[in-house]
């Protein structure tokens, strides 16, 4: 499929696979494809960063690397590292026959028959369905050398081998570059890409998000959790629930085939939420039953739901 070549043709291709996004989104997510440019995306765990990325792969046909960033990530395990066993069975051989002197065993052993490619060095090569969605994930995990080795990476789309020379991609992957904000990124690496906030979404955006996500969960249902996430992140918690745990626990209470919110329910089921012990215990008994009185009552005062036939935005 190729890029789309407007707005709404950006965020349609992205509704179509579930994934409900506001106008701002799709607008930077239309720049960076037709740019091509890198997108930088920052935001709390469990918001959709990931997602969009998968998302975007999926919709456009192209296939998806993805580099899980951590302490300690390495050239050899992002972007290409030698064959060394083949390397040394080439040299047993060349010894063996003795008709290789070392200057061309030298050259033969460092061809790209012996390359191992990791993620990067892969994203750089030509693909019959187009360029592939490279996704570099949670790099605020890695550490600032490896963030530096990537400014090539996102500036120019290549990368430098010393034995090889330099490999230039023909045409430059789809880059998503996400943090989880748990240490500061280098203002260069920012610089390379264009950047969004993904924030936690308003109420009527993340009913339609679980209403795409979980097609099977009674409206009076999805209202309600929808409401007591929305209240939560208003709490003094750890860690506010995000998109992620939304549907997690939309989907644990239909397991148990719940078709409203209770008290007990709630104290039960925090778990699928909540990734804390010490948030658990702040809100279970009085505090999350005086939430649940809250929201019931705030949702009696408004008009009826509307159903999913005549909702636009939120059908997926």
């Amino acid at each position: 499929m190729t890029i789309p070549t407007s707005i709404d043709a950006t965020r349609a291709l992205l509704a179509e696979r579930g994934y409900i996004a506001d106008r701002s989104l799709a607008t930077t997510l239309y720049l960076a494809l037709t740019l091509k440019r890198p997108l930088f995306l920052e935001g709390e765990a469990g918001v959709g960063k990931t997602e969009l990325a998968k998302v975007v792969a999926a919709g456009l046909g192209r296939k998806l690397l993805r580099l899980q960033c951590y302490e300690g990530l390495d050239i050899a395990n992002a972007v290409y590292e030698w064959n060394y066993p083949r390397q040394m069975i080439e040299i047993r051989l060349a010894e063996a026959t003795r008709d290789a002197d070392r200057a061309s065993l030298a050259s033969d052993i460092f061809a790209e028959t012996f390359l191992i490619r990791r993620p990067i060095l892969q994203a750089l090569e030509p693909d019959l369905a187009g360029p592939p969605v490279l996704l570099i994930d949670e790099i605020d995990r890695t550490d600032e050398p490896f963030e530096a080795y990537l400014l090539e990476v996102l500036s120019d789309f290549q990368v430098t081998i010393p034995e090889l020379g330099t490999i230039k991609a023909a045409e430059p992957p789809i880059v998503f570059v996400t943090s989880n904000r748990t240490r500061e990124i280098h203002d260069a690496l920012k610089r390379r890409c264009l950047y969004y906030w993904i924030d936690y979404p308003d109420a009527e955006r993340e009913l339609a998000i679980l209403r795409a996500k979980v097609p099977g969960a009674p409206e009076r249902l999805a209202a309600e959790v929808v409401a007591f996430v929305q209240e939560l992140r208003r709490q003094d918690l750890f860690k506010l629930p995000g998109i992620a745990e939304t549907l997690d626990w939309a989907t644990a209470l239909i397991q148990l085939d719940k078709v409203a919110l209770d008290a007990a329910t709630i104290n039960d089921t925090l778990g699928a939420l909540l990734k804390y012990q010490d948030d658990i215990v702040k809100l279970q008994g009085s505090e999350a039953a005086s939430l649940l009185t809250k929201i019931k009552a705030d949702l009696a005062s408004f008009p009826p739901l509307p159903s999913r036939e005549g909702k636009g935005e939120g059908s997926p």
